[in-house]
């Protein structure tokens, strides 16, 4: 009998934490450019960026893909490039300067 419920203990943790990690690899929400067109991603569904977006580090995403970082220095986002919501600016899902 204990060791069906040590069993039993066992099968449900190992259940926790296979659910916990299905949710965090969910896409985080986000603004990227994708074929030429600036695309929002929210709540794991993606759709056209439809207005200019102030991210919570006062980055300014605009819906043309140009961007006014926090610190006023202008950039143009290519094919791949994404800006999370809190203003962190990754590139194929890397941050940048990530990179190897």
């Amino acid at each position: 009998m204990k060791a069906l419920l040590k069993a039993l203990v066992v099968v449900v943790i190992g259940l926790s934490f296979l659910s916990t990690g299905f949710a965090g690899d969910k896409m985080k929400d986000c603004v990227h450019m994708k074929d030429g067109k600036m695309m929002m991603m929210k709540d794991g569904k993606e759709m056209a960026m439809d207005k200019d977006m102030t991210m919570k580090d006062g980055s300014k995403v605009m819906t043309d893909g140009s961007m006014t970082m926090k610190d006023g220095k202008k950039m143009s986002l290519k094919d791949g490039d994404m800006v999370m919501m809190d203003g962190t600016m990754m590139k194929d899902g890397m941050k940048e300067g990530d990179k190897k």
